[in-house]
């Protein structure tokens, strides 16, 4: 078998580098196996990623059982909910990018010959397979696995709950006590946050793309399960390097369709859009917003874990998993059977015997939370290139509404005046120039949807943004605005008391404002200067498409 890396460990030519593995301590043995890259983005600043050096020694255990040489390589990854709130978070979405430039340039400058991906949160799933799938090269995803729920007044609850906690504190509706209770029960221990945030949305869709084993979105971190799943992962490896099966056989127009689908009944974040955008375009499928509703009007919604309802990750995995789920989907013909994973089987048969243990938490397919999905895309004069909600984590007289804009230039200026108390009920909140190139880096608005719904307002108040949200985000939440302000979209023309309709069921989102009027306004329209000016973030800047295309690097 011909493989990748003997380029670097075969013949007299290539003495000199196999030298320099005999100074790190690697045997003749060992350069005559396979060089499998175990990508691992173990740091101490990320509660999902501390363990990720258990996982990854787990990983590489699994490789040495089935014949192959694990090589450890290192991964940077970002902490959305330590990042959130303040400049830091303009680096989160730009991060995906690096990741996956890193992860191509440490597998091609060392010629591995396969893959497994150690992430766990938020855009380190994303950047990870990116880079599989444009290198196209067997590779295999093993996460770390999401937080259990913690504790706070009696419930289960998670990260998205302490930030809610804070707009109550700022409503005078808790005090500094119940505060601090809230933030030492929320998050009991590592792994991603529990809830059906970004992380376990990618993880889970993971699992239904097919690039990760049964198990890979929902085991809990703490579980010996997480251990076993990754030495699984590690041996799995090995048969997709001798099979020369590669990120592309796996991940493709069929099995991104597969992924929608389980999208749109999990309920997952809406940075999902984003993200799935940008692994088809690293995968050459093409994919734009139209398909995300014509999947969503067809996949009903069979799950409402946090912060959509009250159970959690550890629930879902419980009940089942994404294999009960899609044995689900399978009942009315909505998943391509004959997918392959990395399994070496095909969708079908991964999830034959797979049943709803709880329908708490999975709602059979007959009786579903909704019969249409948990995303939605929406246009109109706002977003003539559409925009992003998450519907199923909508309260039903939010689906519609109108009001008054309230129209603020930055996420932080809009938060002032949440906390301030000077949002009303009915109103809608407009934040530009947080988006890709404005922000730049879409900065999650986790804070101001949260303020809102601490103070009860999620069910009154509307917010539309060129940024994005976090998963833990809940209510009439509408992000991914395209064209951005900053890109000249008509959301840069919008002035205070604008009425704007939001009608979700009716794909449509408008501000009341004719084309004559709004083609003044532009002419005299004058643009903000850059927020960041200098660094990697101004050239990212420069080089981001928008929303509408996943945000990737042009």
């Amino acid at each position: 078998m011909s493989l990748r890396s003997d380029n670097v460990t075969k013949g007299a030519e290539r003495a000199p580098n196999r030298s320099l593995f005999y100074a790190m301590g690697y045997t003749k043995e060992e350069l005559e196996r396979p060089l499998i890259g175990v990508v691992s983005a173990h740091s101490e600043i990320v509660p999902g990623h501390i363990h990720l050096d258990k996982i990854a020694e787990a990983v590489k255990a699994g490789i040495r059982m089935a014949g192959g040489t694990p090589v450890l390589i290192p991964s940077i990854g970002v902490c959305d909910g330590i990042a959130m709130g303040h400049i830091g978070m303009k680096y989160s979405l730009a991060s995906r990018e690096l990741i996956c430039d890193s992860v191509e340039t440490m597998t091609m400058a060392h010629q591995l010959d396969g893959l497994v991906l150690v992430p766990n949160c938020d855009k380190i799933v994303p950047g990870m397979v990116m880079a599989a799938v444009r290198m196209n090269i067997p590779a295999i995803v093993c996460s770390g696995g999401p937080m259990l729920a913690g504790t706070y007044n009696g419930e289960e609850v998670s990260l998205s709950k302490m930030f809610e906690a804070v707009g109550a504190y700022k409503a005078g509706m808790i005090d500094d006590c119940q505060l601090h209770e809230c933030e030492t029960g929320v998050c009991p221990g590592f792994g991603s946050c529990a809830g059906m945030y970004t992380a376990n949305s990618m993880n889970c869709l993971c699992e239904a793309v097919g690039i990760a084993l049964p198990g890979n979105g929902t085991i809990p971190a703490v579980s010996n399960k997480r251990v076993i799943l990754a030495k699984h992962a590690g041996m799995a490896i090995m048969d997709l390097v001798r099979n020369n099966i590669c990120a592309r056989d796996i991940i493709n127009e069929r099995s991104i369709r597969n992924a929608l689908a389980c999208d749109m009944a999990l309920g997952c974040s809406s940075n999902s859009v984003l993200h799935l955008l940008a692994i088809a375009n690293e995968a050459g499928v093409p994919l734009d917003l139209n398909l995300f509703n014509e999947m969503s009007a067809v996949v009903p919604n069979l799950c409402h874990l946090a912060p959509a309802g009250p159970t959690h990750i550890q629930d879902l995995d419980a009940a089942g998993g994404i294999p009960a789920v899609q044995a689900e989907l399978l009942k009315k013909g909505l998943l391509d059977a004959d997918a392959l994973t990395v399994t070496g089987k095909t969708v079908g048969e991964n999830v034959a015997g797979a049943y709803i243990k709880d329908t708490g938490s999975i709602r059979p397919i007959d009786d579903p939370y909704s019969p249409t999905g948990g995303i939605q895309i929406l246009w109109g004069n706002i977003a003539q290139k559409g925009c992003v909600v998450k519907r199923s984590a909508v309260a039903p007289e939010m689906l519609c509404h109108s009001g008054p804009a309230r129209v603020f230039n930055s996420e932080d200026d809009a938060i002032a005046a949440i906390y301030a108390g000077q949002i009303v009920p009915g109103d809608v909140v407009v934040i530009r120039y947080e988006g890709p190139k404005g922000g730049p880096g879409m900065r999650e608005m986790l804070n101001p949807t949260s303020a809102l719904a601490g103070m009860k307002l999620d069910k009154t108040v509307a917010l539309i943004t060129d940024g994005r949200f976090s998963g833990a985000s809940r209510g009439a939440s509408i992000g991914h605005v395209s064209p951005e302000a900053a890109d000249g979209g008509n959301i840069a023309l919008i002035q205070e008391g604008d009425i704007i309709h939001i009608d979700i069921p009716g794909a449509s989102i408008n501000v009341e404002v004719s084309d004559v009027e709004l083609a003044r306004r532009r002419a005299s329209y004058v643009a903000p200067e850059p927020n960041v000016k200098s660094g990697w973030l101004s050239r990212y800047a420069r080089l981001v498409s928008g929303a509408d295309q996943g945000a990737v690097m042009k």
